[in-house]
């Protein structure tokens, strides 16, 4: 491990720690992102036996100098200001205890996950933007704000798992921009979190997380066009990726607690099981559905069950199942472009080919809105 990965993976420890202590949030990550940098530059030379203790040493240092400063600037005595007290020993439990405190509900989803990625990530603002693809000052100011909401919240105990989980899978799927892959660090911190949380749903989301990952190399063509996935070469998938991804899975199983994200992760597994798309267990496929749609009432989950009626039952069959699903998943263009590919699949090429150029209008990515497109323009020629 270089001395950058080690840093980048105590930072988070460090802050955790401070902020459990009583420091002010954006106090303490000042006084760490200080001793990060005086690591950087000491480190090469002279590194320390304990990277953790130095970096808590330097921060306390950090903090007391800017308390001194703000005594002096208030004509204060700088005696008044002493070291902050020296709080219970230091656990692992304190990064864990920072991510909750990252996804504490009072923030918005995406406060949430800019928050997350800058104080437990380790992740540069100018990196979180670019990966987000927006201004690096837009960026610094929603982190702020996260920081402001957050202030003064007691990091004492975890919080609500499901918040945790949800936020990382939000991180998870924006997928791949800039120079940062989020969901390879949406898979770093899961993981963190399931060293130290036993709950079956935190294995589920890594499982499901995994497993998707696993076809990463797959899902675009040397052009970057986007492959599906009935159209992939499944050589190229992470088959070592995939064996991990079902241990997990199983694990989370045999507790006999089902939850959303080990549903979805079963419905992964059984897709990359498939040793091409014909093979595909579309009927066990359904009854997970069925299933997560049972537990959730989810509408995405309700639209992803339409695609496995169809396989299973006809196109046909699959359209009937999107009724309803207009009003719950306004201007959705997953649902255009759900209802496009089963009316390609019933022959009716007309109706497919308008969903497929309405869908293209609602695309998050230029890629998505070009495959879009292209599958129009397909159906167009017959």
């Amino acid at each position: 491990m270089t001395d950058t990965e080690l840093i980048r993976g105590l930072a988070p420890q460090v802050l955790g720690i401070l902020v459990r202590r009583g420091t002010h949030f954006a106090a303490a990550e000042d006084a760490v992102q200080e001793a990060l940098l005086e690591a950087h530059l000491s480190w090469p030379d002279r590194p320390p036996d304990d990277p953790l203790g130095w970096l808590i040493t330097v921060a306390r240092r950090k903090l007391i100098d800017a308390q001194r400063a703000e005594a002096a600037r208030r004509r204060r005595e700088e005696a008044t200001f002493d070291e902050p007290a020296p709080g219970p020993t230091e656990t692992a439990d304190d990064t864990l205890l920072l991510l909750f405190m990252c996804c504490h509900p009072a923030l918005s989803p995406a406060s949430a996950i800019a928050l997350t990625l800058r104080a437990v990530g380790g992740l540069t603002t100018r990196e979180i933007a670019e990966a987000f693809l927006v201004p690096e000052a837009t960026m610094a100011q929603r982190i702020s704000r996260a920081k402001k909401t957050i202030a003064g919240e007691p990091l004492t105990a975890p919080g609500d798992v499901a918040v945790v989980l949800r936020v990382l899978y939000l991180i998870f799927n924006e997928g791949y921009g800039g120079r940062v892959d989020l969901a390879a660090e949406a898979i770093r911190l899961t993981r963190q979190l399931a060293l130290e949380c036993s709950e079956p749903e935190v294995a589920g989301l890594l499982a499901l997380m995994v497993l998707h990952h696993a076809r990463r190399a797959a899902r675009t063509d040397a052009d970057g066009a986007l492959v599906p996935l009935d159209l992939q070469d499944r050589s190229r998938w992470d088959r070592a990726a995939i064996g991990e991804g079902v241990r997990i899975l199983q694990g989370a199983l045999a507790q006999e607690r089902r939850g959303e994200y080990q549903i979805m992760a079963a419905i992964a597994a059984l897709h990359d099981d498939a040793a091409s798309a014909e093979d595909t267990d579309w009927a066990q496929i359904l009854e997970w559905y069925d299933e997560l749609v049972a537990l959730t009432d989810n509408p995405a989950a309700a639209l992803s069950r339409a695609v496995a009626v169809g396989e299973v039952d006809g196109p046909l069959a699959g359209l009937r199942a999107l009724d309803g699903l207009d009003e719950r998943l306004p201007e959705h263009h997953r649902l255009d472009a759900v209802r496009a590919h089963l009316h390609e699949r019933a022959g009716n090429v007309a109706a497919a080919a308008e969903c497929f150029t309405r869908a293209a209008s609602g695309a998050r990515s230029a890629a998505e809105r070009d495959h879009l497109l292209l599958r129009a323009a397909r159906a167009r020629n017959g």
